[in-house]
């Protein structure tokens, strides 16, 4: 059983289905054509697949021929979203939709689990064990996986893998190091309160954008003056929404922002300084504030155990220069939701090619990938599956939600 030539040889079907894909992108929680394309390639495969009662996504449902006293189940992940973007790449197979783009690499995720799957199905009599093939929609959202997770696709399961195509890093090269992969993802919106005057008489109103501009400076000294410099953490304020016209004080303004940080205890500190800071930033120039902080994903952390597997199996399969080194990202993933029940690995995959000019980064909208490393995205899929359900491994128990979802 030769994985590497296996995947290889299902290479034109990867790519012929990330450029479908790609071609006719679908926004979180709208991939209905996504979904149905799925289940249309899993069951021409001879593979069960499961829609979900209310929302879009598959799961397919793989089984081992192989006999084992104690059999073990194992989740693959694909995110199938795309993003409100224009795509500007003028690519033979750009997006069809008017605003709508695979700015990620979901397009790609989704197709190397396909071939993954072709491959997978192939080759059942050498090993036992379940494996679910997860197409999750609405990651761009930052916690579809909570959805998935209360419909049981974690029940049982003794872990998860997932995997993310990445602009900011070489093709072919993969990253599986242990420990911090993600950032976790918290959001907040300030609400500002002042007080309207006509523009030429400030001193009769509180200005609210004043306060914003104050505001946004301060938030910074939470990174600079309260966090230890050794641990990652961002604090960004991405939208200003306030004002009336240009001759009027403005009596409101939001910002809405966003914090990241791969340290749980760091992460558990910023609320409160951030409360702080605004209340007492606010009430210095006589208006008044509010937040509604919300807390999202956590940081993406890569159990030790199955990351060695990962390894060894992206170096069985491609050798000693399979393996190239990424920083830990501060953009964040809601694979981190089932980390939080089961024990997993988050991949990366490099994308960039700068000799075929293949150099924007994700959420770009020139973003593109060097197709070449697809394969090597559905070996791995395959190859991780098969080892891991060979290892003799003691692993927690998977989240003990029971499946509500119903076959087709």
């Amino acid at each position: 059983m030769d994985i590497q030539q296996l995947a290889l040889a299902q290479e034109p079907y990867i790519i012929e289905m990330r450029r479908y894909f790609h071609r006719h992108p679908e926004l979180s929680w709208a991939e209905t054509a996504t979904t149905d394309t799925i289940v249309h390639e899993l069951e021409a495969m001879g593979i069960e697949a499961r829609r979900f009662p209310d929302h879009t996504g598959v799961l397919g449902i793989l089984h081992g021929k192989q006999q084992t006293a104690v059999p073990k189940t194992l989740v693959l992940r694909a995110d199938i979203d795309a993003l409100p973007i224009e795509e500007k790449t003028g690519l033979p197979f750009e997006s069809a939709s008017c605003g709508v783009m695979h700015a990620c690499g979901h397009d790609c995720h989704a197709a190397m689990l396909l071939g993954a799957a072709r491959v997978l199905s192939s080759i059942t009599d050498t090993f036992a064990g379940e494996i679910r093939l997860l197409f999750q929609a609405a990651e761009e959202t930052s916690s579809g996986a909570e959805y998935y997770l209360e419909q049981g696709v974690l029940y049982g399961a003794a872990a998860i893998f997932g995997m993310h195509i990445w602009g900011d890093f070489d093709a072919p090269y993969l990253s599986i190091p242990e420990g911090p992969r993600m950032a976790s993802c918290d959001n907040f919106k300030i609400v500002i309160h002042g007080v309207s005057a006509h523009g030429s008489a400030p001193h009769q109103g509180v200005d609210a954008i004043v306060v914003a501009a104050e505001m946004v400076l301060a938030l910074q000294t939470i990174v600079s003056r309260n966090n230890d410099p050794r641990n990652p953490l961002v604090v960004t304020i991405g939208q200003i929404n306030g004002g009336k016209r240009f001759n009027i004080i403005a009596d409101q303004v939001e910002l809405v922002g966003t914090v990241r940080t791969h340290n749980p205890a760091a992460r558990a500190k910023v609320e409160p300084l951030l409360r702080r800071l605004v209340e007492h930033t606010a009430a210095a120039y006589g208006a008044t504030a509010e937040v509604d902080y919300a807390y999202m994903a956590a940081a993406v952390l890569n159990d030790p155990a199955l990351s060695r597997i990962a390894r060894e199996a992206a170096l069985k399969l491609y050798g000693e220069t399979a393996l190239g080194d990424m920083p830990p990202a501060m953009a964040s993933e809601d694979f981190a939701y089932y980390l939080g029940k089961t024990p997993g690995v988050f991949c990366f995959l490099g994308a960039r090619n700068a000799a075929l000019g293949i150099t924007a980064t994700n959420h770009s909208d020139l973003f593109n990938v060097d197709e070449s490393v697809l394969k090597r995205g559905a070996a791995l899929y395959a190859q991780f599956a098969v080892d891991f359900l060979a290892a003799d491994l003691s692993l927690r128990s998977g989240a003990a939600l029971r499946p509500s979802f119903r076959p087709l």
